[in-house]
């Protein structure tokens, strides 16, 4: 059944996208854009365009029509649950688990394995990624969000997009890196000729990166990484750039005999919890291949 939402404007020129974003904060933008443009968004009474600028006291009505039949399978996979309350989840993702469905991985991803623990996450609306509210690339380990309610998710998705989230990252690079304290500030856009990849690029989007050395082993640097932006690939793609790149990552390095992915875990990670606005920070502990190979390095 429809949900259908009667609201008044307030704030004169103030656009229909943005306006609504603010009144419906349980749906996210995108799909309140994505109604608008298919007119379950009217303004007096008319289907009218997100950029549209309002007039105080213009009457809105907003259909919410029921979400599609959600295409995924719950599968049995075993997930690590560090924290849990009535809005969300934070998990201790494993290396080589896809976060969700895409092209090249139509099953077997830890949206497949949070339906099997949580099915009714399949009405929240993106019926392919149900509740993920940011993304750790397929070989990099540690902890990952989950909303268990539409609210929470776009509280939590508001927060990583005004970057209030603070996120923490270890990574072990080939070389020495100097001096060990330091920010890497440059534009992250679609590799020219590898669509595959990332790069740095005049054009790219704007991207910082601040990094702390842990120690130095050998001619490798165990780093401390907090990404202030949250661009495609940004840790190693930054590191790559000033020549030293993630051990093991095949894709902006070389190969390591010692590890057969990338050496960077999500260690940390510290948000305001959508019901009470406490800070909260979540840890998870360094992945036990990547604690092998710092043993076998010495």
């Amino acid at each position: 059944m429809d949900e259908v939402y009667r609201l008044v404007v307030d704030i004169p020129g103030e656009r229909l996208d943005k306006f609504v974003s603010r009144k419906l904060m349980q749906f996210s933008r995108a799909r309140l854009q994505k109604l608008i443009g298919e007119s379950y968004v009217l303004v007096n009474g008319i289907a009218s365009k997100s950029s549209l600028k309002l007039n105080a006291g213009d009457k809105l009505t907003v259909t919410i029509p029921p979400p599609p039949p959600s295409s995924l399978s719950p599968e049995d996979i075993p997930l690590k649950i560090i924290y849990e309350d009535d809005d969300l989840l934070a998990i201790d993702k494993p290396a080589g688990l896809t976060v969700h469905p895409a092209p090249g991985h139509p099953s077997h991803t830890l949206v497949n394995a949070i339906l099997s623990h949580f099915p009714h996450l399949a009405d929240m609306g993106d019926s392919l990624r149900p509740g993920i509210v940011h993304r750790l690339d397929k070989d990099t380990s540690g902890v990952m969000l989950v909303a268990k309610n539409a609210t929470a998710q776009a509280k939590l998705q508001e927060q990583f997009k005004s970057r209030a989230v603070e996120k923490t990252y270890l990574a072990l690079v080939k070389g020495h890196l100097a001096p060990e304290r330091g920010m890497i500030e440059a534009p992250i856009g679609r590799h020219p000729s590898n669509r595959k990849k990332m790069a740095v690029v005049s054009r790219g989007r704007e991207a910082r990166t601040m990094y702390q050395v842990v120690r130095y082993i050998g001619n490798y640097t165990l780093l401390e990484v907090k990404p202030e932006t949250g661009r495609t690939h940004q840790i190693r793609v930054h590191l790559a750039a000033i020549g030293y790149p993630v051990m093991g990552d095949a894709l902006y390095g070389v190969k390591s005999p010692l590890l057969s992915r990338q050496f960077l875990h999500a260690h940390r990670l510290k948000i305001k919890l959508p019901s009470s606005g406490e800070f909260k920070e979540f840890m998870s502990p360094l992945a036990e291949d990547l604690e092998r190979v710092l043993g076998e390095m010495g």
